[in-house]
């Protein structure tokens, strides 16, 4: 919600936009769209009528019709939109977390099983399903998941519960983030699809083209003038083996520096850039809205906890601000070894039927790895929920 609207106010929108008036969510509408003239469908895409005025959503092109298949997660198949739209207005936010009780006694007494992957980062829990937490279990789990950095659900019924359900869970943590590229559920722009059932086109696969492998350690969307905070990647389907998801401690990073170097990166600023991202999505998909930099502080820290992390990634940290570009350059690529060699504080997730990893994304980074064979019809198939939070500090 705007800062500049009230609740009410963003309620009646939202029924006007015959959107669940419970869902806090960043998607704007353009009815007055008018594709351009010259307009063609990328190869990646499937042929469409084109709206001659409004949004157009167009299905990405998958190896099979799983829409006639009997696919339990049609639903949630990837599409993008042609449209134009505003950039993503500011907003105040209030972590959840705020509101948790320091000990967690309510979302631990509802934890049977819960095991740390690492001493640094991560831990596994079963035996509770998000999708039945109370508000104040949500609390202690999101202040529970920045101490931790990521928290692996398994064997949840949260996709289950339907999209509009899936969007107002997320919502309670943020407003939902709409990407200006990503794939979507037809209809949800405000939810992330990372599909793949095939090596070609997929923006993937194009960012590891002449790589010696595909590990592109990154923060989601750290461009954007606020950035995710709590997020939820939800399994659909995945391969049997392989496609698993990388995840780095950067507040053990920042632990880890000495403390005149500390002091020195707590004075510098970056600039955090769409565009590498854009010159390679343009390949395969549609631009909602045109990308932006964004100047944040190169250490952050923790609204709720106080810990601070290291806030600079390679996928979307474009240069050191006020200094010469050597500079920059020697700094960034200091901190980046830094962070892809620290194996002491990262974790793999694997993925199964019915996991979901929630992680706080501005504490961790993370990467997909492409080490899997498609030629047995696998598919990796996920949804992410992605509230924003508020704007990096320190």
């Amino acid at each position: 919600m705007s800062p500049n609207i009230s609740s009410a106010e963003q309620s009646a929108l939202n029924t006007t936009l015959g959107v669940n008036s419970t869902i806090h969510t960043s998607f704007t509408p353009n009815a007055d769209f008018t594709p351009p003239e010259d307009f063609a469908i990328l190869p990646t895409l499937q042929e469409v009528l084109i709206n001659p005025k409004g949004p157009t959503e167009i299905p990405l092109k998958t190896q099979h019709d799983y829409t006639n298949d009997n696919y339990k997660y049609k639903d949630f198949l990837p599409y993008v939109t042609l449209t134009s739209e505003p950039a993503l207005a500011p907003y105040e936010h209030i972590d959840v977390a705020t509101h948790a009780d320091p000990e967690k006694k309510a979302f631990f007494a509802a934890v049977p099983n819960r095991k740390d992957m690492t001493p640094n980062i991560g831990t596994e829990v079963r035996g509770i399903q998000l999708s039945q937490l109370t508000e104040k279990q949500k609390d202690e789990m999101a202040l529970y998941v920045a101490e931790r950095g990521i928290v692996v659900f398994r064997d949840q019924d949260l996709v289950d519960q339907g999209i509009e359900s899936l969007k107002e869970f997320g919502s309670y943590f943020g407003r939902l983030h709409t990407h200006q590229w990503g794939p979507h559920p037809k209809g949800h722009p405000d939810l992330d699809i990372s599909f793949r059932d095939s090596a070609k086109g997929t923006y993937l696969d194009d960012r590891a083209e002449g790589a010696l492998n595909t590990i592109a350690w990154h923060t989601d969307m750290s461009y954007e003038v606020n950035p995710p905070c709590t997020t939820f990647l939800c399994s659909l389907t995945t391969p049997e083996c392989g496609g698993d998801t990388l995840y780095v401690n950067c507040m053990t990073a920042y632990d880890r520096l000495s403390p005149p170097m500390q002091q020195f990166l707590e004075g510098l600023s970056a600039v955090h850039s769409g565009t590498a991202q854009s010159l390679l999505l343009t390949k395969s998909l549609l631009a909602r809205r045109p990308t932006i930099d964004t100047v944040h502080p190169v250490v952050r820290k923790h609204p709720v906890t106080g810990r601070k992390a290291l806030w600079v990634n390679k996928g979307h940290t474009a240069r050191i601000a006020g200094v010469k570009k050597p500079e920059s350059d020697l700094l960034l690529n200091f901190l980046y070894d830094h962070i892809h060699r620290g194996i002491d504080f990262q974790t793999r997730v694997k993925w199964e039927k019915g996991t979901v990893t929630v992680y706080d994304n501005r504490m961790v980074q993370h990467s997909v790895t492409l080490d899997y064979a498609l030629d047995d019809g696998a598919i990796r198939h996920l949804v992410r929920v992605t509230p924003q939070g508020e704007r990096p500090a320190l």
